[in-house]
């Protein structure tokens, strides 16, 4: 009776044991299942971020067996051979900290103040770019603002080009504080001063450098498809273009928005535009045309200025998309390798290098300067730079678990975008 009441408890014991195994088994498989990487939405929001839809369709044929190109070689001038690669390099612990702060600038705005908005960590300001084969020297504003006596500055492109302007005015700004000249109603468009320099600089808000209409509620919420113009390049800055000495170009992250394609103002396809009787041309076509356009004029102008592209940048959303819990949590740097470069800033570069290479070779030819601010190695390994959560002011003041947007495209000022400036003042005394 005894062996029987035990082999009994025994049996339920090893069912229950497997029942459990079971369980964990599948609840194993569901977090992993959770915890995949996801690919972000296309859409327009307050913080400018555009990504692909769900519905994505596959990289274009002519990119699918592309290999990486985070490391692909780029034109450099003739006397550039024994010059070291200031684009390639490693970051390394700095404990001299930011060239300014947010008392000390007053031109940061405030989704990209960082500290004054009441992020809690400071390490992230601590790390310096260490080119592999030389010394980059940190940006001399006294310096730079003697060279540029009497000049005139233009950066053109959209909401990450105006975040790198405002790290070069802070910079400036240490030595004399600009005086501001002008701003449209949005503040997207603006020129400042430095009077005892004689230094203009502008910022031009021209997010595809192209002619087009978007059409957006108060929520910057999309209510149609973009209307690109890939063969006009946006007067806004076209009109201005004689009037700098040095112009900064960027753009890229707005190509991947749905958008219907015009040429000789007739439709001439889409991208994204389901359920409707276009071709989709995919936006790395559209890309590539406003790049060569872009460049075209370049060459034809009879104004001789120096001509910096910048290239497209990385964002570090991780654990989901921008609108659906995507944060950027990170406090350090990431190891190399940590984060691959994804499929659209890798076709966006599969753009860019290719066409700049063919206009750096005309330009050569043409007496023109023409200069290439590869920010992306760099960048990409700073995930911990981003405002995240705190593009908000204190956002867990009131709830330490409050859901918020984060923003892990943009970059903190002061933050690791400063030292995009030493590369491009390099890029300047080297002239």
């Amino acid at each position: 009776m005894k062996q029987n009441w035990w082999r009994s408890a025994y049996n339920h014991w090893v069912f229950k044991l497997g029942i459990l195994i079971l369980l964990v088994g599948f609840g194993f498989r569901f977090h992993l299942s959770q915890s995949s990487s996801v690919i972000p939405n296309v859409s327009d929001n307050n913080l400018g971020i555009p990504f692909v839809t769900k519905n994505e369709k596959p990289i274009p044929s002519d990119f699918a067996e592309s290999p990486k190109v985070l490391n692909q070689s780029y034109p450099k001038d003739d006397d550039e051979s024994e010059k070291c690669d200031i684009f390639h390099g490693e970051w390394k612990p700095n404990s001299g900290g930011a060239p300014y702060t947010n008392n000390t600038c007053r031109w940061i705005e405030s989704d990209q103040n960082c500290i004054g908005n009441g992020r809690p960590d400071t390490g992230y300001l601590h790390w310096r770019w260490s080119p592999k084969a030389c010394e980059l020297p940190p940006f001399d504003a006294k310096k730079f603002l003697e060279m540029m006596r009497g000049k005139t500055w233009g950066f053109i492109g959209d909401s990450i080009t105006r975040n790198h302007l405002q790290s070069f005015i802070c910079l400036l700004s240490q030595v004399e504080d600009a005086v501001e000249l002008f701003h449209d109603k949005d503040y997207k468009n603006r020129k400042w001063h430095f009077p005892s320099y004689n230094l203009t600089v502008s910022v031009i808000w021209s997010p595809f450098l192209a002619k087009a209409e978007t059409f957006e509620d108060k929520n910057h919420i999309p209510s149609s498809e973009i209307q690109l113009h890939i063969d006009i390049l946006d007067k806004i800055w076209t009109q201005q273009f004689d009037t700098w000495d040095y112009v900064l170009f960027s753009s890229g992250k707005w190509f991947v928005r749905t958008a219907i394609y015009y040429e000789n103002n007739t439709i001439l396809g889409c991208h994204g535009c389901e359920g409707k009787n276009y071709t989709d041309l995919g936006f790395n076509f559209a890309y590539q045309k406003v790049i060569k356009n872009l460049f075209d004029f370049i060459m034809n102008s009879n104004k001789q200025s120096t001509i910096i592209f910048r290239t497209s940048t990385p964002d570090h959303f991780e654990n989901g998309p921008w609108s659906n819990g995507g944060t950027c949590d990170r406090r350090v740097p990431a190891k190399e390798g940590e984060f691959e470069l994804g499929i659209l800033n890798r076709i966006l570069r599969e753009v860019e290098l290719p066409e700049f290479a063919k206009a750096k070779a005309r330009a050569s030819e043409k007496g023109k300067k023409l200069k290439l601010l590869d920010v992306m190695p760099l960048s990409l390994v700073r995930p911990d730079g981003h405002p995240g959560a705190y593009r908000h002011f204190y956002p867990f003041a009131k709830d330490k678990k409050a859901k918020v947007q984060y923003d892990c495209l943009h970059w903190c000022l002061p933050g690791p975008i400063d030292q995009w400036n030493d590369l491009l003042m390099k890029l300047v005394v080297d002239d």
